[in-house]
């Protein structure tokens, strides 16, 4: 019999992103408190979203508007980076980027994790931004994505690719 396997991986559907960047930016137009503020959203390059508002808790609440949306459409917010409100002359801005894949860093911690509190028998592979788990038992398969979502690691994890 072969071995089962899935892959652990750290990736966020670009398109379900613009739709609660769309729904976000539609609510802070017609928001009666963010009227006058100039508050906005928008893409700023391929991973990179930023946020701004002529007063910083004006920002602040767009951020907190714009989490929301992520949420109703699934997305982990550890997918989602925002940084802190800077000036700039007048206006207010927080940039935020999409955190996508798996650095060795996280890739190391996760095969550690699981070559130690795993069941026996399973083995990881990292595969550039992505680990691979693979095992004869569908069941220890099933252990290990339970202990994966039981444990943080900083970033969103999803499991694909189930054989």
């Amino acid at each position: 019999m072969a071995d089962s396997s899935f892959d652990v991986v750290s990736k966020v559907d670009r398109q379900e992103v613009a739709n609660a960047l769309n729904q976000a930016e539609k609510e802070l137009n017609t928001r009666y408190d963010f009227r006058g503020t100039g508050a906005t959203i928008e893409w700023s390059g391929d991973a990179t979203i930023v946020l701004s508002a002529s007063a910083e808790e004006r920002v602040r609440a767009a951020l907190e508007v714009f989490k929301e949306k992520l949420i109703r459409r699934d997305i982990s917010l550890k997918a989602f980076d925002a940084g802190d409100p800077a000036s700039s002359g007048k206006v207010y801005k927080i940039t935020g980027s999409l955190v996508q894949g798996i650095d060795s860093e996280h890739a190391k911690k996760i095969a550690k994790l699981i070559r130690d509190e795993g069941p026996k028998g399973v083995k990881t592979q990292i595969q550039g931004d992505e680990v691979r788990v693979s095992s004869k038992k569908r069941d220890d398969l099933q252990a290990v994505i339970g202990l994966l979502k039981g444990a943080d690691f900083g970033i969103a994890l999803q499991f694909v690719n189930y054989r």
